[in-house]
């Protein structure tokens, strides 16, 4: 413990014990002898001690009375009190322990079992407040490494998908807009309280960003085929679907050479549920309703939208507002009822994205 003078307040209303526990302390510790338990909160607003010796009879406000209002009050609840009694009494022993008193110490004083109490209390609360300080280093520490981790994972998630953006170059910027149209399908879910037992669980921090990942599967397919001017025939087509299976599996593959993490989950659901839809004519698995991830569903409005507004060789882009009466008119269809409706009140934020 550190060499520095301690400050301790005494709390009596003897003025014989004040002077005598006073006078026992004053060559080690800053002392401040009271005279009522009124006084000590007034104190109290000006000095904060490292212990308050404590006596229980007093008149007007006991010691009792005292600590609970310290131990109520987060300015002091922490501060280490002791009582002084007069009686030896082991019900009001227990009574001032059960309260959160550290120790008693029986009047008269003697003047090397009070001073060998306090040093031993000093040292047990520099003790605590330095394993305080040091669990709250290693907090930070852990907040900041996670941070660190969670940053080189979107590095590597981006990394990843920049590469299927640029393979796939028909679409500029589809990654960055999806999330976009994610997260405040997100927020307006939440706000509402819609699919709340679905969401519960969900790592919310790493839920947009694994959606970058929706369409790595693109990067088994050929790049003249994926970049082709014009419609697929139907057995390119068939070929092309592919990838929603192919996204999950590589990002299974990952899994299984880590120890699995929360964003492979999300990413995995996103890649192969992102072209099912709600009336069970999508693909690759034919999901329908609520069988589909809420991920995939929310997807799939993102991924339509953003494909709408596009401009792609075997078609213009359409407006935002002919892209929103597009996914309105396939509530029930294509898409969830409830996330339409939430798309609908969104229509005005989807535009504002759409420019980017």
């Amino acid at each position: 413990m550190p060499d520095q003078r301690r400050t301790i307040i005494l709390v009596d209303d003897d003025t014989i014990h004040l002077t005598a526990g006073k006078d026992i302390l004053k060559e080690k510790y800053n002392v401040f002898p009271i005279s009522s338990g009124e006084r000590l909160f007034e104190i109290l607003e000006k000095v904060t001690p490292d212990l308050i010796l404590l006596d229980i009879e007093m008149p007007i406000m006991n010691g009792y009375e005292v600590i609970k209002q310290l131990k109520n009050d987060t300015r002091t609840a922490d501060i280490p009190v002791i009582f002084l009694s007069s009686h030896i009494d082991p019900n009001h022993e227990l009574e001032g322990l059960r309260l959160g008193a550290v120790d008693y110490v029986f009047k008269p004083f003697s003047p090397l079992l009070l001073m060998r109490r306090i040093d031993n209390h000093m040292l047990l609360s520099f003790q605590k407040r330095e394993l305080k300080r040091y669990n709250e280093s290693l907090l930070t520490f852990a907040l900041e490494r996670t941070e660190q981790v969670v940053e080189l994972q979107n590095s590597i998630m981006n990394a990843i998908a920049e590469l299927v953006e640029f393979r796939d170059n028909l679409i500029s910027g589809h990654i960055i807009r999806t999330q976009r149209y994610l997260q405040i399908m997100m927020d307006k879910l939440i706000s509402q309280n819609l699919y709340e037992d679905e969401i519960k669980d969900w790592n919310l921090a790493f839920l947009v960003p694994s959606s970058q990942l929706h369409d790595v599967g693109k990067i088994r397919i050929n790049e003249t085929l994926l970049n082709k001017p014009g419609k697929y025939t139907p057995e390119e087509f068939e070929f092309v679907k592919n990838h929603a299976e192919w996204g999950a599996k590589i990002i299974e593959s990952i899994e299984r050479k880590t120890k699995g993490h929360t964003f492979l989950q999300h990413a995995k659901i996103f890649a192969a549920t992102h072209h099912e839809k709600w009336d069970g004519s999508g693909y690759p698995a034919g999901l329908k309703g609520e069988a589909i991830p809420l991920q995939g569903r929310l997807m799939a409005i993102a991924d339509v939208y953003d494909a709408l507004i596009s401009k792609l060789p075997y078609k213009e882009a359409f407006t935002p507002e002919e892209a929103q009466k597009i996914i309105l008119s396939e509530k029930g269809k294509h898409f969830d009822p409830v996330l339409v409706d939430i798309f609908e009140d969104l229509a005005d934020k989807f535009a504002e994205i759409s420019r980017i």
